[in-house]
Protein backbone atom coordinates (compact mmCIF):
# COMPACT_ATOMS: atom_id res chain seq x y z
CA UNK A 1 0.00 0.00 0.00
CA UNK A 2 2.84 2.39 0.93
CA UNK A 3 6.47 1.37 0.75
CA UNK A 4 7.27 3.46 3.83
CA UNK A 5 4.87 1.40 5.96
CA UNK A 6 5.51 -2.08 4.61
CA UNK A 7 6.87 -3.14 8.03
CA UNK A 8 4.02 -1.66 10.07
CA UNK A 9 3.34 -3.94 13.05
CA UNK A 10 2.22 -1.76 15.95
CA UNK A 11 -0.44 0.85 16.79
CA UNK A 12 -0.16 3.38 19.61
CA UNK A 13 -2.73 5.85 20.93
CA UNK A 14 -1.98 8.85 23.08
CA UNK A 15 -5.49 8.86 24.55
CA UNK A 16 -5.23 12.23 26.28
CA UNK A 17 -2.77 14.89 27.33
CA UNK A 18 -4.53 15.22 30.69
CA UNK A 19 -2.49 13.76 33.52
CA UNK A 20 -2.67 13.26 37.28
CA UNK A 21 1.11 13.51 37.62
CA UNK A 22 3.44 16.46 37.26
CA UNK A 23 6.62 14.52 36.62
CA UNK A 24 9.94 16.31 36.15
CA UNK A 25 11.10 13.78 33.61
CA UNK A 26 7.99 14.03 31.40
CA UNK A 27 8.75 14.08 27.67
CA UNK A 28 5.26 15.35 26.80
CA UNK A 29 5.65 18.85 28.16
CA UNK A 30 3.31 20.75 30.47
CA UNK A 31 -0.04 18.98 30.99
CA UNK A 32 -1.86 21.98 32.46
CA UNK A 33 -4.93 23.24 30.62
CA UNK A 34 -5.84 20.04 28.79
CA UNK A 35 -9.31 18.52 29.05
CA UNK A 36 -9.96 16.46 25.93
CA UNK A 37 -9.28 12.96 24.68
CA UNK A 38 -9.35 11.08 21.40
CA UNK A 39 -12.76 9.98 20.16
CA UNK A 40 -13.06 6.30 21.08
CA UNK A 41 -15.38 5.41 18.22
CA UNK A 42 -13.14 7.00 15.58
CA UNK A 43 -10.07 5.40 17.14
CA UNK A 44 -11.70 1.96 17.18
CA UNK A 45 -12.70 2.34 13.53
CA UNK A 46 -9.11 3.21 12.65
CA UNK A 47 -7.85 0.07 14.40
CA UNK A 48 -10.30 -2.12 12.50
CA UNK A 49 -9.44 -0.48 9.17
CA UNK A 50 -5.68 -0.81 9.62
CA UNK A 51 -5.96 -4.46 10.63
CA UNK A 52 -7.69 -5.29 7.35
CA UNK A 53 -4.46 -4.48 5.53
CA UNK A 54 -1.66 -5.08 8.05
CA UNK A 55 -0.72 -7.83 10.46
CA UNK A 56 -0.54 -5.77 13.64
CA UNK A 57 1.25 -7.51 16.51
CA UNK A 58 0.68 -5.06 19.35
CA UNK A 59 -1.40 -2.08 20.38
CA UNK A 60 -0.76 0.30 23.27
CA UNK A 61 -2.81 3.05 24.89
CA UNK A 62 -1.07 5.70 26.97
CA UNK A 63 -1.16 9.43 27.73
CA UNK A 64 -1.07 11.71 29.74
CA UNK A 65 -3.01 9.46 32.06
CA UNK A 66 -5.24 7.30 29.83
CA UNK A 67 -7.40 5.95 32.65
CA UNK A 68 -8.90 9.36 33.23
CA UNK A 69 -10.99 8.23 30.25
CA UNK A 70 -11.34 4.45 30.72
CA UNK A 71 -14.33 4.12 28.39
CA UNK A 72 -12.22 5.49 25.54
CA UNK A 73 -9.34 3.18 26.40
CA UNK A 74 -11.67 0.19 26.48
CA UNK A 75 -13.27 1.07 23.14
CA UNK A 76 -9.82 1.02 21.55
CA UNK A 77 -8.71 -2.14 23.33
CA UNK A 78 -11.94 -3.97 22.47
CA UNK A 79 -11.40 -3.11 18.80
CA UNK A 80 -7.86 -4.49 19.06
CA UNK A 81 -9.15 -7.76 20.52
CA UNK A 82 -11.82 -8.10 17.82
CA UNK A 83 -9.18 -7.46 15.15
CA UNK A 84 -6.99 -10.24 16.56
CA UNK A 85 -4.06 -8.11 17.74
CA UNK A 86 -2.23 -10.46 20.13
CA UNK A 87 -0.56 -7.94 22.49
CA UNK A 88 -2.96 -5.37 23.91
CA UNK A 89 -1.20 -3.11 26.38
CA UNK A 90 -1.75 0.00 28.44
CA UNK A 91 0.84 2.08 30.20
CA UNK A 92 -0.51 4.08 33.14
CA UNK A 93 0.67 5.72 36.34
CA UNK A 94 -2.24 3.96 38.08
CA UNK A 95 -3.65 7.11 39.67
CA UNK A 96 -7.00 8.18 38.24
CA UNK A 97 -9.19 7.92 41.37
CA UNK A 98 -8.96 7.51 45.14
CA UNK A 99 -12.34 5.73 45.26
CA UNK A 100 -11.74 2.00 45.81
CA UNK A 101 -15.01 1.12 44.06
CA UNK A 102 -14.07 3.11 40.97
CA UNK A 103 -10.60 1.60 40.94
CA UNK A 104 -12.09 -1.91 41.02
CA UNK A 105 -14.62 -0.97 38.33
CA UNK A 106 -11.94 0.30 35.95
CA UNK A 107 -9.76 -2.77 36.52
CA UNK A 108 -12.76 -4.94 35.59
CA UNK A 109 -13.45 -2.81 32.50
CA UNK A 110 -9.87 -3.35 31.32
CA UNK A 111 -10.22 -7.10 31.71
CA UNK A 112 -13.55 -7.10 29.85
CA UNK A 113 -12.06 -5.07 26.99
CA UNK A 114 -9.27 -7.59 26.40
CA UNK A 115 -6.25 -5.78 27.81
CA UNK A 116 -3.61 -8.44 28.43
CA UNK A 117 -0.75 -6.39 29.85
CA UNK A 118 -0.75 -3.42 32.21
CA UNK A 119 2.52 -1.54 32.44
CA UNK A 120 2.56 0.52 35.62
CA UNK A 121 4.81 3.58 35.74
CA UNK A 122 6.32 3.62 39.23
CA UNK A 123 9.62 5.34 40.00
CA UNK A 124 11.18 8.25 41.85
CA UNK A 125 9.87 10.74 39.30
CA UNK A 126 6.23 9.64 39.31
CA UNK A 127 6.06 9.25 43.07
CA UNK A 128 7.06 12.85 43.65
CA UNK A 129 3.47 13.80 42.74
CA UNK A 130 1.54 10.53 42.38
CA UNK A 131 0.40 8.96 45.70
CA UNK A 132 1.45 5.34 46.02
CA UNK A 133 -1.56 3.91 47.93
CA UNK A 134 -4.15 4.13 45.11
CA UNK A 135 -1.55 2.88 42.65
CA UNK A 136 -0.92 -0.21 44.78
CA UNK A 137 -4.67 -0.79 45.12
CA UNK A 138 -5.13 -0.50 41.35
CA UNK A 139 -2.29 -2.96 40.73
CA UNK A 140 -3.86 -5.48 43.10
CA UNK A 141 -7.32 -5.12 41.52
CA UNK A 142 -5.85 -5.57 38.03
CA UNK A 143 -4.00 -8.68 39.17
CA UNK A 144 -7.21 -10.01 40.72
CA UNK A 145 -8.88 -9.59 37.32
CA UNK A 146 -6.23 -11.87 35.82
CA UNK A 147 -4.32 -9.25 33.85
CA UNK A 148 -0.51 -9.43 34.14
CA UNK A 149 0.92 -6.31 35.77
CA UNK A 150 4.48 -5.23 35.04
CA UNK A 151 6.15 -2.36 36.87
CA UNK A 152 7.82 -0.14 34.30
CA UNK A 153 10.24 2.36 35.88
CA UNK A 154 12.04 5.34 34.40
CA UNK A 155 15.72 5.66 35.31
CA UNK A 156 17.77 8.84 35.28
CA UNK A 157 21.05 7.12 34.34
CA UNK A 158 20.77 3.35 34.91
CA UNK A 159 19.28 0.82 37.37
CA UNK A 160 22.62 0.55 39.16
CA UNK A 161 23.53 4.26 39.03
CA UNK A 162 24.47 6.13 42.19
CA UNK A 163 22.13 9.12 42.37
CA UNK A 164 19.09 10.10 44.43
CA UNK A 165 16.54 9.34 41.70
CA UNK A 166 17.77 5.89 40.74
CA UNK A 167 18.34 4.99 44.39
CA UNK A 168 14.72 5.80 45.26
CA UNK A 169 13.48 3.89 42.24
CA UNK A 170 15.44 0.81 43.32
CA UNK A 171 13.71 0.97 46.72
CA UNK A 172 10.31 1.12 45.04
CA UNK A 173 11.14 -1.79 42.74
CA UNK A 174 12.22 -3.89 45.70
CA UNK A 175 8.89 -3.24 47.40
CA UNK A 176 6.87 -4.29 44.35
CA UNK A 177 8.98 -7.38 43.74
CA UNK A 178 8.33 -8.43 47.33
CA UNK A 179 4.60 -8.23 46.55
CA UNK A 180 5.09 -10.61 43.63
CA UNK A 181 5.07 -8.16 40.72
CA UNK A 182 7.41 -8.44 37.78
CA UNK A 183 9.61 -5.44 37.00
CA UNK A 184 10.70 -4.56 33.49
CA UNK A 185 14.04 -3.04 32.53
CA UNK A 186 12.13 0.21 32.18
CA UNK A 187 13.71 2.99 30.20
CA UNK A 188 16.32 5.69 30.56
CA UNK A 189 14.77 9.14 30.39
CA UNK A 190 15.69 11.42 27.52
CA UNK A 191 15.81 15.20 27.38
CA UNK A 192 12.52 16.34 25.92
CA UNK A 193 9.55 18.34 27.15
CA UNK A 194 9.59 19.23 30.85
CA UNK A 195 12.74 17.20 31.48
CA UNK A 196 14.89 19.82 29.75
CA UNK A 197 13.61 22.58 32.01
CA UNK A 198 13.14 20.84 35.35
CA UNK A 199 15.86 18.24 35.76
CA UNK A 200 18.64 20.77 35.50
CA UNK A 201 22.14 19.58 36.32
CA UNK A 202 20.94 16.12 37.33
CA UNK A 203 20.40 15.35 33.66
CA UNK A 204 23.69 16.67 32.29
CA UNK A 205 24.63 13.31 30.81
CA UNK A 206 21.14 12.14 29.86
CA UNK A 207 20.92 11.30 26.15
CA UNK A 208 18.60 12.93 23.66
CA UNK A 209 15.49 11.12 22.43
CA UNK A 210 16.44 7.65 21.17
CA UNK A 211 12.87 6.52 20.49
CA UNK A 212 12.22 8.50 17.33
CA UNK A 213 10.78 6.45 14.47
CA UNK A 214 12.64 6.18 11.17
CA UNK A 215 10.33 8.23 8.89
CA UNK A 216 11.29 6.06 5.95
CA UNK A 217 10.43 2.80 7.70
CA UNK A 218 7.36 3.29 9.87
CA UNK A 219 6.81 0.30 12.16
CA UNK A 220 4.44 1.96 14.62
CA UNK A 221 1.37 4.02 13.76
CA UNK A 222 1.11 6.68 16.47
CA UNK A 223 -2.15 8.57 17.01
CA UNK A 224 -2.20 11.83 18.96
CA UNK A 225 -4.95 12.74 21.41
CA UNK A 226 -6.41 15.16 18.86
CA UNK A 227 -6.77 12.42 16.24
CA UNK A 228 -3.65 13.43 14.36
CA UNK A 229 -1.47 10.82 12.69
CA UNK A 230 1.29 11.15 10.08
CA UNK A 231 0.22 14.65 9.07
CA UNK A 232 -3.46 13.77 8.76
CA UNK A 233 -6.44 13.44 11.09
CA UNK A 234 -8.87 10.58 11.56
CA UNK A 235 -11.54 13.21 12.15
CA UNK A 236 -11.13 14.41 8.57
CA UNK A 237 -9.77 11.48 6.57
CA UNK A 238 -9.98 7.71 6.42
CA UNK A 239 -6.88 6.20 8.03
CA UNK A 240 -6.14 4.16 4.92
CA UNK A 241 -6.12 7.31 2.80
CA UNK A 242 -3.73 8.90 5.32
CA UNK A 243 -1.44 5.87 5.03
CA UNK A 244 -1.53 5.92 1.23
CA UNK A 245 -0.69 9.63 1.15
CA UNK A 246 2.17 9.49 3.65
CA UNK A 247 5.65 10.44 2.49
CA UNK A 248 8.66 11.30 4.67
CA UNK A 249 9.86 13.92 2.15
Amino acid sequence: MNVYLENLERIEFSVTMCCTGRCRHCSQGDHYGYSGHIDGTRAAEAVERVCRYYEIKSLMTFGGEPLLFPETVCAIQSAAERAGIPRREIITNGFFSRDSRRIAEVAHMLAESGVNRVMLSVDAFHQETVPLAPVELFAERVRTEGIPVEIHPAWLKAPEADNEFDGKTRELMKSFREKGYSVSDGNIIFLKGKAVELLGGAADEVPADSYEEDPGNIRSLCFDADGGVMGGSIYKNDIIDIIKAYSPV
